[in-house]
C-alpha cells in the first residue's frame, strides 16, 4: 500500500505557494516555521521529488511543486466539504461560513441581516470577504469562499445561483438639474446628460447601463468613480448625474449631499443572488441564507 501525503503536509505546501515566505506560511497554518519546514521536507522525501527551491532571498516552487499544489487544493477542498457535510447534517446554518460580497451590496444588506443571524443562528460563524465579482468567483472556485452574494445577471456557468430579490435603479442628481423636475422620467432622457459611472470591473456599471438601455463611454473617456460613495460626491460637486441602486438610496447613501433620487419609468433592475459551487454539500444552508436575505 502506498504511503500517502497527509492533509497537513499538503496544507503547508499550499500555504507556502500563497505566501512565498516560510514564516508567514507557518503563521497562516498556526504552526512554527520549523514545523512547517519539517513537514515539507517529509513530503518531499515521501514523494521523492523536490517541491520547493530554497534560496536566501526568495522561495520558489519547482514545476512539479506547482503541479502538486494544484492537485493539493482539490484534495483540501474535498476534505473541507466532507467536514461541511457532517456539520450541515447536524444543525442548519452552523459552523464557519465564508461569505463573499460585492461592495455595492454588502454595506446595504448585511447590516440588516447580521443581527437576525446572530439571534436565530448563534452557532453560525460568518467570515466576510468584500471584493469585485470576478475575484470573488475565483476565490469561490478555489474553495476559499463557500458562497458569494452578487448582482445578477452575471456570466458564471460554473456556479449555481439563487436570486433573492430585485434592486431597481434610480437617477441621482442635484435638485436644480432639469431631470429632477421632469415628470415620467425615462431612459431616453439620460442620453444627453453627463453620466458618471464606476470604473470597469464593477458589475454595477454594466447593470446600470443595461437597465437604462444606454451605451457605455468609449474606452478612456468619461469620468469614472472607484466607489459608489465617490460617485455621489462627484455628482454633489456638479460633475454630472449617476445611477444608483435603490437599496443604497434607501440606506442613506445620499444623506447630507443635497442630492435627490428620481425613479426611471422604463428602467430595468439588477437581481441580487447567492452563488455557490455545484459540488458544495451545504446547499441547504445556502437556501436557508437566501430566505433570510429575502426578508432583508
Amino acid at each position: 500500500m502506498k504511503i500517502l501525503p497527509t492533509l497537513r503536509q499538503l496544507r503547508y505546501l499550499v500555504a507556502l505557494s500563497e505566501y512565498r515566505h516560510f514564516g508567514r506560511a507557518a503563521e497562516s497554518c498556526l504552526a512554527t516555521q520549523s514545523t512547517l519546514s519539517a513537514g515539507l521536507q517529509e513530503l518531499e522525501n515521501l514523494l521523492g521529488v523536490v517541491l520547493v527551491e530554497r534560496t536566501k532571498r526568495k522561495v520558489m516552487l519547482t514545476p512539479i511543486g506547482e503541479e502538486v499544489v494544484a492537485r493539493a487544493r482539490t484534495v483540501l477542498r474535498g476534505a473541507e466539504e466532507i467536514a461541511d457535510l457532517a456539520a450541515a447534517s447536524s444543525e442548519p446554518l452552523s459552523g464557519p461560513l465564508r461569505l463573499g460580497v460585492i461592495p455595492t451590496i454588502g454595506p446595504y444588506v448585511l447590516p440588516r441581516v447580521m443581527p437576525y443571524l446572530r439571534e436565530t443562528h448563534p452557532g453560525l460563524r460568518l467570515y466576510l470577504r468584500e471584493d469585485l465579482t470576478a475575484r470573488l468567483l475565483e476565490r469561490l472556485a478555489a474553495g476559499d469562499l463557500d458562497v458569494v452574494l452578487i448582482a445578477l445577471p452575471y456570466h458564471a456557468p460554473d456556479v449555481e445561483t439563487l436570486e433573492v430579490g430585485d434592486d431597481p435603479f434610480l437617477l441621482a442628481c442635484p435638485p436644480d438639474h432639469p431631470l429632477a423636475a421632469k415628470a415620467d422620467l425615462c431612459s431616453a432622457d439620460l442620453a444627453a446628460a453627463e453620466l458618471l459611472l464606476l470604473e470597469e470591473g464593477h458589475c454595477l456599471r454594466d447593470h446600470a447601463l443595461a437597465a437604462c438601455h444606454l451605451p457605455g463611454p468609449a474606452k478612456g473617456e468619461g469620468i469614472l468613480g472607484t466607489s459608489m460613495v465617490t460617485l455621489v460626491q462627484m455628482v454633489a460637486n456638479g460633475l454630472g448625474i449617476t445611477l444608483l441602486p435603490k437599496m443604497a438610496v434607501d440606506c442613506g447613501v445620499l444623506a447630507g449631499t443635497g442630492l435627490v433620487a428620481r425613479p426611471i419609468m422604463d428602467a430595468g433592475v439588477r437581481g441580487i443572488g447567492l452563488a455557490w459551487r455545484p459540488s458544495s454539500p451545504r446547499k441547504a444552508d445556502f437556501r436557508a441564507l437566501a430566505e433570510v436575505l429575502k426578508g432583508a
